[in-house]
């Protein structure tokens, strides 16, 4: 059925609460048999119910009835009113006069009057709360965003979790070139691994055995040089790394021959192979460029 305004402010100060004994009995019996008017007072109280949410349930202490006990009971009773006495008419010593029938006292109906003051007191009451649940929601809002940890659990905003896809590049390796420096091909005593992009080298011992007092050095030789190039002594580790190879073109570093020299301990003297060389090797790509590294 549809309701009137009325009907909304009934259902709204039921729910709130501020209806005295009879209009509370007069909403009970309406939603026993307005479905529509029940559903009506149970969506207020959702509406409404945020406000016990951010008020916390507070203990009276256990004196406040005593004390309210023992207020009642001081309390006197009121005293009856006092009605003053009217003084009898004085007679009229005048002539004798005829009686004037008192004029009608016209009757005001104030029902509509009381009505309107009931329905202007409900509406009243129910933008009180709206302005309340208004300012609640406000405050609720504002808590969230800046100070969660205020706010009851279950009100708690919950974690945004953002899944974020981050693709690796492809890379490209540059060329890698490698050469066996033997004495032959049943013997290789180094492994020489230069990297084309920085021109870094790797010198790694596989069969050559250290002599004492002695040192193997390792010389870069090409038509393009006046003579032999030294790139070091090698060490006695299992691995040599070295940047020697930065300052040499790179078609002079792809084509030369690589040697390697017994030296006095320290390395040539001279800057020049003093002692035999036992080793030597070229060069072999084994990795191309742009080879994909992964993604």
């Amino acid at each position: 059925m549809a309701h009137s305004e009325d009907h909304i402010a009934l259902a709204a100060e039921y729910a709130l609460g501020t209806l005295d004994a009879d209009e509370r009995t007069q909403v009970e019996t309406l939603m026993a048999v307005d479905d529509d008017f029940t559903a009506m007072v149970l969506a207020w109280e959702f509406r409404l119910g945020v406000l016990n949410q951010m008020v916390g349930a507070v203990e009276p202490r256990p004196e406040l009835w005593d004390r309210i006990k023992t207020a009642i009971g001081e309390t006197e009773p009121q005293s009856p009113i006092a009605l003053h006495e009217v003084p009898s008419p004085v007679a009229a010593v005048a002539a004798p006069y005829e009686p004037v029938a008192p004029s009608p006292i016209p009757m005001v109906d104030d029902s509509n009057v009381i009505r309107l003051s009931l329905r202007a007191r409900r509406w009243r009451n129910v933008a009180t709360a709206m302005t309340a649940l208004a300012a609640v929601l406000v405050a609720m809002i504002s808590a969230q965003m800046y100070r969660p940890d205020l706010l009851p659990g279950a009100m708690r905003p919950k974690p945004r979790i953002q899944v974020v896809e981050v693709k690796t590049p492809v890379t490209t390796s540059a060329a890698q070139f490698v050469a066996l420096l033997q004495k032959d091909s049943s013997s290789p005593a180094f492994i020489l691994t230069v990297d084309a992009a920085t021109k870094n080298f790797t010198v790694r011992r596989v069969g050559a055995t250290s002599e004492p007092g002695k040192s193997y050095e390792l010389w870069i030789v090409s038509d393009k040089l006046q003579r032999p190039r030294s790139l070091g002594v090698i060490g006695g580790n299992d691995f040599t790394a070295r940047p020697a190879l930065a300052s040499y073109e790179t078609d002079t570093v792809n084509r030369a021959t690589y040697a390697v020299s017994v030296e006095p301990e320290g390395g040539s003297p001279t800057g020049a192979p003093t002692g035999p060389v036992v080793f030597t090797g070229k060069l072999i790509e084994t990795v191309p460029p742009g080879t994909p590294q992964g993604r």
